[in-house]
């Protein structure tokens, strides 16, 4: 086998496992969000998290004592680190978890409005439902950082907001809640973007750290949520509590959960920001379309071209804005260019006036 085609093998298989881990994760929460007795998602959201910083911590003892073993993995892995070499020692920071508070309520308010659509919504109406994100990314930036759009990455929307209308009046099982939900989830995440950027240089710009530490203030933050809304549910659920395999399908989604931070990552290293976003579309449209014969749900034809419009227009949002992002960068170099130049000049003449 050429390396061309260990190239083609190893994308392929991140791919893959990008839209297995995505697809299983959608799937697992709707089932553990209606799919048996116990109906209580911020008990669901909050185990989910818990699980999360259970495993960010076990990969950073995991990574100490790698690194502490010496050079004896580096040596079998070619000389390049692997994934626990490269894993930062993570450690509760009470004072810098403090200051990441305000990404914590914003990211409990994302996760458990879209475990909440999901809970309300049909899984083929899922991707409609939460399909306005780049709408509020658009209005959050233009607000919150001054940051102006394009004409053409504006009809982009007109696109998506179309296609929610039509997959809204498509659906028969239409929700309102869950809609509802599906909305201020997409406006969560769109906050989330925001000020997940403005709290990077806390943590040192180290993700894990801050995903360990956003976590750990969520398991708090559920805390007080359960006890008032969800304290009767879990009391009168006993028995689905002491059921084995509840917890190897909490524990599993808290899984998925962890990985698809890591394929997504993978799958952009491995294509492009593009590829992924293409990926991600195609992925959602694959959801949508097996939804329709696991869940049997009902494909009427507004339902169908609502998933089409919002996906379509996804995917050209993606592409313009990845073109505009390398003709700013092909104009940032053009521009750098002259002084380049210039400085290349003022040292030669430097040179020979000495």
């Amino acid at each position: 086998m050429t390396n061309a085609d260990r190239g083609k093998n190893y994308v392929l298989s991140v791919v893959a496992s990008y839209w297995f881990v995505s697809i299983s994760m959608v799937y697992l929460n709707k089932y553990l969000m209606n799919g048996n007795e116990l109906s209580a998602p911020l008990f669901v959201t909050w185990y989910q998290c818990v699980v999360t910083c259970a495993i960010i911590y076990w990969c950073s003892a995991k990574g100490e004592k790698v690194r502490a073993a010496g050079n004896k993995m580096m040596e079998k892995s070619g000389g390049k680190p692997g994934f626990f070499e490269k894993f930062p020692v993570i450690r509760m920071d009470f004072e810098v978890a403090k200051q990441i508070m305000p990404l914590s309520v914003i990211f409990v308010g994302m996760i458990t409005f879209n475990n909440l659509c999901l809970k309300y919504v049909e899984v083929s109406f899922y991707n409609v439902a939460r399909s306005l994100t780049i709408c509020f990314n658009v209005a959050f930036t233009y607000f919150m950082l001054g940051r102006t759009t394009s004409n053409r990455t504006l009809m982009t929307l007109v696109i998506v907001i179309w296609g929610f209308f039509v997959g809204t009046q498509g659906e028969v099982n239409f929700s309102f809640v869950g809609t509802f939900c599906g909305i201020m989830s997409s406006a969560f995440v769109s906050l989330n973007s925001v000020f997940t950027e403005r709290v990077l240089p806390v943590v040192q710009r180290d993700k894990w750290r801050l995903s360990y530490l956003n976590n750990a203030n969520a398991c708090a933050l559920f805390l007080p949520l359960i006890l008032v809304f969800e304290s009767g549910k879990l009391a009168d659920n006993a028995e689905t509590l002491l059921s084995p395999s509840f917890w190897v399908g909490m524990t599993a989604a808290g899984v998925f959960g962890f990985l698809i931070g890591i394929v997504t990552v993978m799958q952009i290293e491995a294509t492009s920001p593009l590829t992924h976003n293409i990926s991600g579309t195609a992925k959602a449209a694959v959801q949508s379309v097996l939804a329709f014969y696991i869940w049997g749900n009902e494909a009427t034809a507004g339902a169908c071209a609502g998933i089409f419009l919002v996906l379509f227009g996804s995917g050209l949002y993606a592409y313009i804005k990845m073109r505009e992002r390398e003709e700013e960068q092909a104009a940032a170099r053009y521009a750098a260019a002259p002084q380049a130049e210039e400085d290349g000049m003022g040292g030669r003449k430097n040179a020979v006036g000495q």
